[in-house]
């Protein structure tokens, strides 16, 4: 067998390793038993001033070589801090990997580091290696989050109170595992944190585990949470289902990510040559990651930020029921987040494109129309195309809830069009006459913007008097 066979062997295997991880019947999230160490008791105080015991490492990175473990600080030696040049007047980033098969640090590791730096350049960014604990089988290193969650809860209060650091510029960014280990260190620390974001959030042998050993939303002064890999039953899905923080935004539903297919991530692998094979895990955990792609997105492309949506399901987002900024029902995604906090987490949803900048526009549309049939509610497809001072979209892929297709002769008098991302409405009527007839496979109808839009608030009351009686407003879709 040739030496490149062997490579495709050895990653095959990998996977195959993964993949019958994540589907086995995961044992207890904090059963002692698997794990080696034995965890330190939390009830006194002096645990968090002894050092002795931490294994993780705290990596001081630069923004000139993002991808190099140049300085670590060390709690308990002071020194470290004046060698590793840490800034104490201005934000700390402390980044916590998740379970790793190779044992090595993945690729988004330095590009959310250089992100991080763009957007904060005078910032601290500190990466969390707990490799040796994230290396093992999947229950084990899952077990270990709540002793590497105790490594970081002592190295945040060591280095607050060598520096006096306000708390409220520490913030902790945790990958699927490590948003865990974020929750774990946040729940421990003297005084609460600024803010948790959790990328992901593992979800086998989580997904039933109390607040205490999860990440949740008591962990710091806010917790935001991005869902991207929740499809399967609950406790098998890579990442975790429930809601675990003040905002939990779900991108695409949260279950399967724009341009994670097998076609898509084997083109790109194999774009990269032989570097490609590194990457084959992406055919497992290009959702579970594309999480840390969004928020670096929000760190890079500033002028170009998704905004997400309450809404009570994906199912209702779908439809379009769920587009209104008002009283906080929209948020921006990502670094830029408005710190909202609510009694229970708040659930939002949004669409993106399957590459950055992820971002993409949001529109609702009402149709108003009218059939000789009584109409019945049930999903029609439709494509609509909306052309603008400032560009083209063409043939968006819209379902409307109307047995209309049903109808011999069907007729449309306007469109209403929202926008998510700016909230203005514009109505459109029928470019020639007062109707629109539109039949499946026929010639497209054509809507142009109304002069209705443009009448004052008296004037539209005035004219929906004048339209009581027709079915005028009453079969909205």
């Amino acid at each position: 067998m040739g030496k490149g066979n062997w490579h495709f062997l050895t990653v095959w295997i990998i996977l195959a390793q993964i993949v019958a991880t994540l589907s086995s019947n995961p044992t207890a999230v904090y059963d002692n038993t698997t794990v080696t160490a034995t965890p330190v008791s939390t009830t006194s105080g002096e645990w968090i001033t002894d050092y002795t015991g931490i294994v993780s490492k705290f990596s001081l990175r630069t923004a000139e070589e993002p991808d190099e473990d140049l300085c670590y600080l060390v709690p308990g030696e002071p020194d470290t801090i004046k060698e590793c040049e840490f800034n104490p007047e201005t934000q700390t980033f402390v980044v916590i990997h998740g379970w790793t098969v190779t044992g090595m640090f993945e690729s988004w590791v330095p590009k959310l580091v250089t992100a991080l730096y763009k957007q904060e350049p005078r910032a601290n960014v500190i990466v969390v290696d707990w490799l040796t604990r994230a290396n093992q089988h999947y229950p084990t290193s899952a077990a270990y989050t709540k002793l590497v969650g105790m490594d970081v809860a002592k190295f945040v209060n060591w280095i607050q109170n060598e520096l006096q650091l306000p708390w409220d510029r520490v913030h902790l960014l945790g990958y699927s595992l490590g948003a865990h280990v974020a929750g774990v260190a946040g729940d421990l620390t003297k005084q609460q944190i600024s803010r948790i974001t959790g990328l992901d959030p593992a979800g086998p042998t989580f997904e039933h585990a109390d607040n205490e050993n999860i990440l949740s939303p008591g962990d710091a002064q806010f917790v935001d949470v991005l869902h991207t890999n929740t499809r399967g039953s609950p406790d098998r899905s890579i990442g975790i289902q429930r809601p675990v923080g003040h905002i939990d935004i779900y991108p695409n539903g949260g279950t399967f990510q724009p341009g994670c297919d097998i076609q898509n991530t084997l083109l790109g692998i194999a774009s990269a040559g032989i570097r490609g094979l590194q990457n084959m895990d992406q055919l497992v955990k290009c959702s579970h990651e594309r999480s840390i792609h969004l928020f670096i997105d929000s760190l890079v492309n500033a002028e170009q930020q998704s905004t997400a949506y309450r809404c009570s399901s994906q199912n209702a987002f779908n439809k379009g029921l769920c587009l209104s900024c008002r009283k906080n029902r929209c948020n921006k995604l990502g670094y830029n987040v408005k710190k909202v906090r609510a009694p229970r987490s708040t659930k939002m949803y949004l669409k993106t494109r399957g590459m950055m900048p992820y971002k993409v526009f949001h529109y609702q549309v009402k149709v108003h129309f009218f059939s000789e049939k009584k109409l019945s509610f049930t999903e029609q497809p439709l494509m609509i195309s909306l052309f603008g001072t400032h560009g083209e979209k063409q043939d968006i892929p819209f379902q409307i809830w109307s047995d209309w297709w049903g109808s011999s002769k069907f007729h449309i008098r306007k469109l209403r069009v929202k926008s998510g991302e700016t909230q203005s409405k514009v109505i459109f009527s029928a470019k020639d006459g007062e109707f629109a007839f539109l039949i499946r496979g026929g010639d497209e109808a054509v809507f142009v913007k109304s002069r209705e839009d443009t009448l004052s608030r008296k004037e539209r009351l005035m004219h929906r008097l004048k339209m009581q009686g027709s079915l005028f407003g009453q079969n909205d879709a």
